[in-house]
């Protein structure tokens, strides 16, 4: 008997206004969110970059600058160390990671080696571990470790975490965020309207500004045509072309002395400089360099450049000046942000950027809304169609299931992105399988009770197993999905895990109750007639008969497939090859393509494509590898601003470098991997072996069928792609666990019945779950595909023919295997088996 106790009922629907509670704020505004009472709670969805614009930038810091920086050090500590106490030296020179020296007077080497020991232990900086070696002839070696040049750079990404912030936050922002990411990089996101391009310029730049004499002795000219002295060296001016100079090494001020800084611009000559206040001791310094050197130069240094070079008429003992900066307003205030939040301790490369205009965010909530509500609309048409009241039953838990997801999200300060939204319409197209799979439990068991209520029960305990099996696979997948890639691809993994589960705590509680409910107030007596649910309740198709020719084409299809894969090959996206990705809307008119190509080939960057996307006013434009580093695709995505800036609008800009694309290449070669081998081993512990091997062979059915569509159709493999992947390889495992488990089922209860009619009559008991469940799945993708933007479309379509394919295979594939591999060696015809097979004719046990 179905029953719930009045205090279990009150639970459950405490649960249901409480998830209605938390998830109302994301219906009102700001202002109106304000008002509320504080004991109400203000928690509510984040929406993602994609949804609401901003800028997505990966930032890291350039080893080759930490190794300048610390081999520089340790030659003036050397050179410092061994002038200090009097012994001659010659060759002192640094290069890669090791620092060299020869002892004039070999008398004097074993006092040189105890001097420079000191010089191996870290001297503050974290790991550095440096080896000191001794040669003939006075030869000294200092070798920095790998190691130590690694926690150098761990420490500077520690250090320039605060300082990108401060930029951000200097820049004008205020919704943004700045997280560590590894040892080596910095991942900072800003939402809103974002001047890319200017944001990275100068988050790029280390920024360090120092004041330095002018060497004298020689032009900077003649010191490049012959030897300078070892205490200076040789630096470019900012002017085109640069003007070389001999630069004193020490420097007596530091951007760090400066207390106030602010930029002017001259409002009738235009002319920018930078004014300054510095601190006492940088006051100090400054007066007694300066009055010390009148009639000498100064050099104003900024990111080893000379910026200014100004003449020392007179002793500056105020601590105040200005610096002239030949740079455009923006520039020189861009400069007194980096000078404000201070200087970098090495310069950020960015190697990876995900720009999206907030008009482009607006076009996808609203494609994803109207795809939305056109999905729960037609599964919810499909489901009371199907079931009659229960069918109503089904949407109301359907709608508390959604507003349970956005609670829950809302809670957990999850963020919303659009292939999140993907993945909920997703969930309203899979959260009805829980309640096909009791309904038609319901109706089986109903012809073996006398009693309805009783049928209703069985239904209820006898589906539970079968579902919680069915969803661990997509959970599994979904879990895997989280760890694998990008914020948006995090965003669809949390979406579909959240959704699992409260689907499957609403179909046991809240669709349980109300199901409780409606037996005690109608006391029915039967299930609710509809001519759709009884299409399949006689159904005895004979597919393991004809599982020769289907098992054998699907052979072949699965050999063309990987033909093709291995000599075509699929047309991987920017997130496997690097390259830059760019969708531009024009400002007037419609998008010209040949004359956007035109233009493009001239920046000569290489294999460029342009396409029209979205409508005729839309263009995506990608550009192929550079193949010069990190830098060289920054540069060629900036040159593309550059030329189309004037007459187009940038709505997406995707950039990434070689480093991340080899990265995401890798991790999404084991996240397939990964979860493969954990959906398998789950099907394992939970059937016999057989049933194990059935599932490896269709999801490698699946997944190789799915690689021959996207290399048929050309559509492009990306991050996108491999979360359709592994979606498919969950759903069609969740078909398959349904067949497998009522096949269990039978085994027990049937134990001479041969093992194909054993199999197709489970495959014919479950069949209208089968088909039902497809159906509502696949409508609600056909919205996503029709409505949801172009941005998801190749998407939604993989994941379409994924659903048709993963049906398929959990009937041809996955269920003949176990024939193949002897779940059951066949039984002799007799009476027992007469019987049985008599006994499901109908598609039923009995």
């Amino acid at each position: 008997m179905l029953h719930f106790s009045r205090w279990k009922t009150l639970l459950i629907w405490l649960v249901a206004f409480a998830a209605i509670v938390v998830a109302a704020p994301n219906l009102l505004t700001e202002a109106q969110r304000s008002s509320l009472p504080d004991w109400l709670g203000h928690d509510r969805l984040t929406l993602g970059l994609d949804l609401q614009g901003g800028s997505h930038i990966v930032l890291k810091v350039e080893r080759s600058d930490v190794v300048k920086d610390r081999l520089e050090e340790l030659v003036a500590n050397v050179r410092n160390a061994l002038r200090g106490a009097g012994i001659r030296y010659t060759g002192l020179t640094g290069n890669d990671q090791t620092v060299t020296v020869r002892i004039t007077d070999p008398a004097q080497t074993q006092a040189a080696v105890d001097l420079l020991k000191p010089l191996t232990t870290s001297g503050g900086h974290s790991g550095s571990e440096v080896a000191l070696r001794q040669g003939e002839e006075g030869q000294l070696s200092l070798q920095i470790s790998d190691a130590g040049i690694t926690g150098d750079v761990a420490s500077a990404r520690t250090r320039s975490l605060d300082i990108v912030g401060r930029r951000i936050a200097g820049f004008g922002y205020e919704n943004f965020l700045v997280r560590p990411d590894g040892a080596d990089r910095i991942v900072m996101q800003v939402l809103g309207s974002v001047d890319a391009e200017r944001l990275k310029n100068i988050l790029n730049q280390p920024a360090k500004l120092s004041f330095h004499l002018i060497d004298e002795s020689m032009s900077g000219q003649e010191a490049l045509n012959g030897r300078w002295p070892a205490t200076s060296q040789v630096l470019y001016s900012l002017d085109d072309p640069p003007v070389p100079y001999l630069v004193d090494r020490t420097a007596f001020v530091t951007g760090s002395n400066m207390v106030d800084i602010e930029p002017i611009v001259d409002p009738q000559t235009q002319e920018t400089s930078i004014a300054y206040r510095l601190d006492a001791e940088g006051t100090q310094r400054l007066a007694q360099a300066t009055e010390q050197n009148i009639g000498k130069h100064l050099a104003i240094v900024f990111d080893d450049q000379v910026m200014s070079s100004p003449v020392i008429d007179a002793a500056i003992t105020g601590g105040e000046g200005r610096i002239s900066a030949n740079f455009s307003e923006d520039g020189v205030r861009d400069l007194a942000i980096m000078l404000r939040a201070g200087a970098l301790p090495a310069t950020l490369t960015s190697v990876e950027e995900r720009s999206v205009s907030p008009s482009f965010g607006a076009d996808s909530i609203f494609n994803g809304l109207v795809a939305g509500l056109v999905a729960v609309v037609l599964v919810a048409a499909l489901m009371i169609a199907l079931y009659r009241i229960l069918g109503i039953i089904a949407v109301v838990s359907l709608f508390l299931n959604l507003i349970l997801i956005v609670a829950v999200l809302s809670l957990v300060g999850a963020t919303l992105t659009l292939p999140g939204i993907a993945g909920i319409v997703l969930i309203v197209g899979m959260a009805v399988d829980s309640n096909v799979l009791i309904y038609e439990r319901i109706r089986e068991e109903e012809k073996t009770t006398h009693f309805f209520a009783e049928a209703v029960g069985r239904g209820f305990s006898r589906a539970f197993a079968t579902i919680v099996d069915a969803n661990v696979t997509i959970f599994i997948a979904a879990i895997i999905l989280f760890f694998l890639g990008s914020e948006s691809i995090r965003g669809f993994a949390v979406t579909l895990a959240v959704g699992i589960l409260t689907t499957v705590f609403t179909a046991f509680t809240l669709t349980r109750s109300i199901v409780a409910v409606w037996l005690s107030a109608r006391h029915p007596r039967h299930l609710p007639k509809s001519v759709l649910t009884h299409l399949f309740e006689h159904a005895n198709i004979r597919f393991m008969g004809i599982r020769r020719y289907v098992f054998t084409a699907s052979a072949v299809i699965s050999l063309i497939a990987m033909a093709a894969f291995a000599t075509v090959g699929l047309r991987l996206g920017i997130d496997f090859t690097g390259g830059s990705l760019i969708e531009v809307t024009a400002k007037q008119g419609n998008a010209d393509i040949a004359d956007l190509h035109s233009r493009l080939n001239d920046l000569n960057l290489g294999d460029v494509s342009v396409e029209r996307t979205g409508g005729p006013a839309n263009a995506r434009i990608r550009i192929a590898s550079q193949g010069g580093g990190e830098n060289a695709e920054q540069s060629a995505a900036t040159l593309v601003r550059g030329e189309l800036q004037e007459d187009y609008d940038f709505r997406r800009v995707d950039v990434v470098g070689p480093a991340i694309s080899g990265e995401l290449t890798m991790m999404a070669t084991l996240g397939v991997l990964a979860a493969l081998a954990a959906i398998l081993f789950y099907i394992w512990i939970r059937f016999e072996w057989q049933f194990a091997v059935g599932a490896i062979v269709a999801t490698l059915h699946d997944v190789i069928i799915m690689l021959g569509l996207f290399v048929l159709t050309g559509i492009e493999f990306n991050l996108t792609s491999i979360a359709a992947v592994l979606t498919i390889v969950g759903y069609s495992l969740n078909d398959t666990v349904v067949v497998y488990d009522r096949m269990r089922e039978n085994l027990k209860r049937y134990k001479k019945m041969p093992l194909p009619i054993l199999i197709d009559a489970s495959i014919n008991q479950t069949l209208s779950r089968t088909v039902l469940t497809a159906a509502t799945t696949l409508i609600a993708l056909l919205a996503l595909f029709l409505f949801g933007g172009e941005v998801i479309r190749s998407f939604t379509f993989a994941m379409l023919f994924g659903v048709a394919l993963g049906t398929f295979s959990s009937i041809y594939i996955a269920a003949p295997v176990l024939i193949v591999f002897r779940l059951r060696p066949e039984a002799p015809d007799g009476e027992e088996s007469n019987k049985t097979d008599a006994g499901v004719k109908s598609g039923t046990v009995v």
